[in-house]
């Protein structure tokens, strides 16, 4: 989905939401001298039913996030009819990574050569970002900042993968608009390895202002426009 702000049939809380970020993400565009047709918002919907993205859908969202293999899947399958864009934004294990490609239009998370292998294929090809770790925790997910160009290498050389830039989470004990910094001039590096690959792939509920502000392109939001999660499964 863009930022458009297309006219919605309910004023229901959901839809009001999803206005509201809308308009949040248009203002913050245009404060950063950019156009808000320029960023694609993906709407995360963790742990919440198929039935909210297919509301999600009758207000005009098309771009959908999910983190789990198995829930995205589901969700997937069960709403083939809407013919949405399905992101896969969180970690992939490397043995899932087939079955991903299978449904999701844009993976997020590439980190590491095994995945990118994983995920080779003389079909279609697939979108992708390379993710990188903003923190010293392997565990968060994410490339190490040193290991970014041969990654990066890595991707251009696999057939089936084409891709679009760097991926990141703003870690929690930084200013996001520091971290998105950060993000930027990674992105720059990409850049000069891969000059198609601008996309940046950052910012989510609490921080897109920041993100937009530091050139993102793709923003990850979940609870500002689904609401609180439901009760883990």
């Amino acid at each position: 989905m863009t930022t458009s702000t297309s006219p919605t049939s309910s004023s229901s809380p959901l839809a009001e939401r999803l206005a509201a970020v809308r308009g949040g993400i248009a203002d913050a565009a245009r404060a950063a001298g950019r156009a808000p047709e320029e960023l694609t918002t993906i709407v995360v919907t963790k742990f919440h039913p198929a039935s909210l993205v297919r509301e999600l859908a009758a207000l005009g969202v098309e771009d959908v996030g999910e983190n789990r293999h198995q829930e995205a899947q589901e969700k997937a399958a069960e709403l083939a009819d809407l013919n949405l864009r399905w992101h896969f934004v969180g970690q992939l294990q490397s043995k899932k990574a087939r079955q991903v490609r299978r449904y999701a239009r844009v993976i997020h998370s590439l980190d590491r050569s095994s995945l990118v292998d994983a995920l080779a294929s003389d079909e279609a090809e697939i979108d992708a970002f390379v993710q990188l770790n903003l923190t010293d925790d392997p565990a968060r997910g994410g490339v190490a900042d040193r290991d970014l160009e041969p990654l990066v290498e890595r991707v251009l050389e696999t057939p089936g993968l084409r891709l679009l830039g760097v991926m990141a989470v703003a870690p929690l004990d930084e200013e996001p608009a520091r971290a998105f910094e950060r993000v930027r001039r990674a992105s720059e590096r990409v850049q000069r390895i891969a000059p198609g690959a601008s996309a940046i792939s950052a910012g989510m509920s609490q921080d897109y202002r920041e993100a937009i502000a530091a050139g993102a392109t793709h923003l990850r939001i979940g609870t500002a426009i689904t609401g609180n999660r439901p009760t883990l499964r």
